[in-house]
């Protein structure tokens, strides 16, 4: 791992770092501490003496008091004396305050345990450390098990220099990346093959863009064993908007995962009740009156935002995913895209047929067109400034055109595009794409609470608020009676971004994870009644046909 020697930089933290340690210092409750040291295999029936721990950010020792408890445990029943297990523990932190807080606690109980005092003395010393975790040199020492809770830092809170650092020691905190981002980087750079770490924290890095780093690190040479989300639970000992969830990862080759979520009132024996479930690998599914649970043949892969749903949903999926292809099959002529964007929609969209020359205008397609279900054009037109072959129009060659431009001069040479190209100040953001002009396809608004495709059969030019399907391959109603089922809304429902009021985002990126049976895979009747499904918008009978068409049963919620 790439280092930063700052060896007084616990010393020099400015007043305002100090102060968003302190803030953002959640201690956490006893038992969820108990189930993460479970979930790792840290258990004192194993010689703990001979394997090593790491604490990250200790505080003032919630995580410590149980892992002491444990090693101690461990030596008696092993018959090792405390100085055998000097290595077997290092914790960290920044502030004196906590690793004095830290050392009495744990000074304290290792002599209830009735350990000798000089001895304890020593190991107490040995074990806990004041010290930037994300910038110490770990000296290339691999370790067997890093368990803890990340601190809650926000970027503005900590100083220019320090975070160019950090950024630096750990390159998967990119963009917006909260600080606990570098913690869970560090920590798996440090883990020897088999090893694990054991996290509670924000899960926010599995479905938001600045985590695609860490992700990639994740699925690259990771195994992701457990994931229990735990957003209503009483996790920590004071209510923080945490989203934290127990995510437990191992450096192997990806194996089975158990993912989990947790309702209020979850709490320790449920916790006891879902870990020894996890113990027994012919259970695929549990579901009791606060948390539900399943089993999937593996995790998800790749950088992409990692998907958010129920347990039995996520299995769903996945079994979904290893089964089907994509939507979108470039060699087999089907693509997702969006509209055009303009930067002036006043100027470029005008409901006036005679403005311009009239092959300079294109009718185009608008969200509110498509609100009935069927595509119904209100009248608007771009006004196009591009040729079939991308480039821009010779405005000499259109009068009407260039008149009607330099009209609005004022208006398009501010924005970015003409700043930056002041040749090329007529331009729209995006170029036009005459290959969709005359093509059928199927356009969905951006926002909406369910997914709504709608046919255009005439082939007009979308607005950049709404995204279209094209296909060679797909008859448009069969693949649009897959697409307004609840199995596809599923897949967008577990990647999109959710708005106030149940608003999804209906995004390219996300109708690409949607997956879909090959066309030729479909029987005749299944074809029917999904295009009968479409035309009627009946997503009931679209969804029946959409279960016959994935081999599914039922969706699970």
């Amino acid at each position: 791992m790439t280092t930063v020697d700052l060896r007084d930089a616990t010393e020099r933290l400015p007043s305002s770092m100090r102060e968003a340690i302190t803030h953002g210092e959640v201690f956490t409750r006893g038992w969820v501490v108990e189930l993460i040291l479970d979930l790792v295999g840290y258990t004192p029936e194993r010689d703990l003496a001979t394997l090593t721990i790491v604490e990250p950010a200790c505080g003032s020792g919630a995580f410590l008091g149980p892992i002491v408890q444990r090693l101690s445990d461990s030596c008696k029943v092993h018959n090792r004396d405390l100085d055998e297990a000097k290595q077997a523990l290092r914790a960290f932190d920044l502030l004196e305050a906590n690793v004095k807080a830290s050392r009495d606690l744990v000074r304290t109980q290792m002599q209830d345990q009735g350990w000798e005092e000089s001895t304890v003395e020593s190991a107490v010393q040995a074990w806990i450390t004041q010290g930037d975790y994300l910038l110490t040199h770990h000296r290339g020492q691999a370790v067997d098990f890093v368990v803890g809770n990340p601190p809650y830092i926000r970027l503005e809170d900590v100083p220019r220099e320090r975070m160019a650092r950090y950024r630096a020691a750990c390159p998967t905190m990119g963009g917006r990346a909260d600080i606990y981002v570098g913690f869970y980087e560090a920590a798996l750079r440090t883990l020897q093959e088999q090893g694990q770490l054991g996290f509670i924290c924000a899960d926010r890095w599995m479905h938001n863009q600045y985590g695609a780093r860490l992700r990639e690190l994740v699925t690259s040479g990771f195994s992701v064993d457990f994931v229990l989300t735990m957003h209503d639970v009483d996790a920590f000992e004071e209510q923080v908007a945490a989203y934290p969830a127990i995510t437990i990862i191992s450096k192997q080759q990806q194996s089975s995962a158990v993912a989990a979520d947790t309702r209020k009132g979850f709490s320790q024996a449920e916790a006891r009740e879902l870990y020894n479930w996890s113990l027994e690998p012919e259970s695929q599914v549990i579901e009791k009156p606060t948390y539900q649970a399943a089993r999937l043949p593996h995790w998800f892969s790749g950088t992409k935002l990692w998907p958010a749903a129920s347990p039995a949903r996520l299995a769903m999926l996945e079994d979904l995913n290893d089964r089907f292809s994509v939507l979108e099959d470039r060699p087999a002529g089907t693509r997702v895209g969006i509209g055009v964007a303009t930067g002036a929609d006043k100027v470029f969209i005008t409901a006036d047929a005679n403005l311009v020359e009239e092959d300079r205008l294109l009718p185009l397609a608008m969200v509110r067109d498509t609100k009935t279900g069927t595509y119904q054009w209100q009248g608007n037109y771009l006004v196009n400034p591009w040729t079939r072959n991308g480039e821009l129009v010779d405005l000499t060659r259109f009068p009407r055109l260039r008149s009607y431009l330099a009209q609005n001069a004022h208006l398009l040479r501010k924005r970015y595009v003409a700043v930056q190209q002041p040749e090329r100040w007529y331009k729209t953001i995006d170029k036009v794409d005459h290959a969709l002009v005359g093509k059928p396809k199927l356009l969905l608004p951006d926002m909406k609470t369910t997914i709504h495709p709608v046919l255009d059969k005439e082939g007009v030019y979308p607005h950049h608020n709404l995204y279209y399907i094209v296909s060679d391959a797909w008859d448009l109603e069969v693949l649009g009676g897959l697409l307004i089922s609840k199995v596809a809304q599923a897949f967008v429902q577990a990647y999109a971004v959710k708005m106030r009021g149940g608003t999804l985002r209906f995004q390219a990126q996300y109708l690409r994870k949607i997956r879909v049976p090959q066309p030729s895979d479909l029987s005749d009747k299944v074809r029917w009644q999904l295009a009968e499904a479409f035309r009627n918008r009946d997503v009931e009978a679209a969804t029946r046909a959409a279960l016959d068409a994935y081999g599914l049963d039922h969706i699970p919620d």
